[in-house]
């Protein structure tokens, strides 16, 4: 009750823009394409579903534009911004154990750092499927990562030239791909402790971040 009624009466007060548009809508279908993602990631017979790859296409595509924004985008959008030393990390984590962390009117430290980790961990889960993916002929890969598993094996011994060319690239499609489960399962957790941090941040800064990333005002800093 006390929650509710503090967040309701920073929500009263006078409030100014933080996340443009770009951050706001990217950020939710950023959410939207990696659980469709993630859940479609059951392979059909043929490989993987067509929801699985062009969710994979649309994370990819976000993750790209987001990186972009954080060098031109408005000021609270950039990586100058909410990028800060593993020091502070830390102390702003231990100031927020102990209930009185400072505010900040873009991300945090630990916010910050959470954005780029995320960042990457999609970055990579989008980079690694690509490549499983053009090992099976298909998406823009396709072909590429043949002629490296080609060139790799190049200097195999004549005589088992032909066992390794059908051995070798299914052991290495599947470290591919193992890696590809491995960095979404990674990003999923990142997911769940980013939930915790904003319900954190809510309770203990006294406003909604949830509604903060919707309509992109915070109140302004004292």
């Amino acid at each position: 009750m006390a929650i509710s009624h503090a967040v309701s009466r920073s929500a009263r007060t006078p409030q100014v823009l933080v996340w443009d548009p770009l951050v706001r809508w990217g950020h939710w279908l950023l959410v939207l394409a990696f659980a469709v993602a993630y859940l479609s990631a059951e392979e059909e017979a043929g490989g993987p579903g067509a929801w699985h790859v062009w969710s994979g296409y649309v994370v990819g595509c976000l993750v790209v534009v987001r990186v972009l924004w954080g060098f031109i985008g408005s000021s609270h959008a950039r990586f100058r911004d909410f990028v800060y030393g593993p020091g502070q990390v830390v102390r702003y984590l231990a100031d927020m154990l102990t209930g009185h962390p400072r505010r900040y009117l873009g991300h945090s430290p630990a916010g910050g750092a959470m954005a780029v980790a995320l960042l990457a961990c999609l970055a990579g889960t989008v980079a690694t499927g690509l490549i499983a993916y053009g090992e099976e002929g298909n998406g823009p890969l396709a072909g590429i990562a043949s002629v490296v598993t080609t060139s790799a094996h190049a200097d195999e011994d004549a005589g088992s030239a032909s066992a390794s060319s059908q051995r070798e690239p299914k052991q290495e499609e599947g470290a591919i791909e193992e890696v590809h489960d491995v960095l979404a399962n990674l990003t999923l957790t990142l997911v769940a402790f980013h939930i915790l941090g904003v319900i954190g941040s809510s309770i203990v800064h006294r406003e909604n971040l949830v509604a903060a990333m919707v309509h992109g005002r915070k109140r302004p800093e004292a």
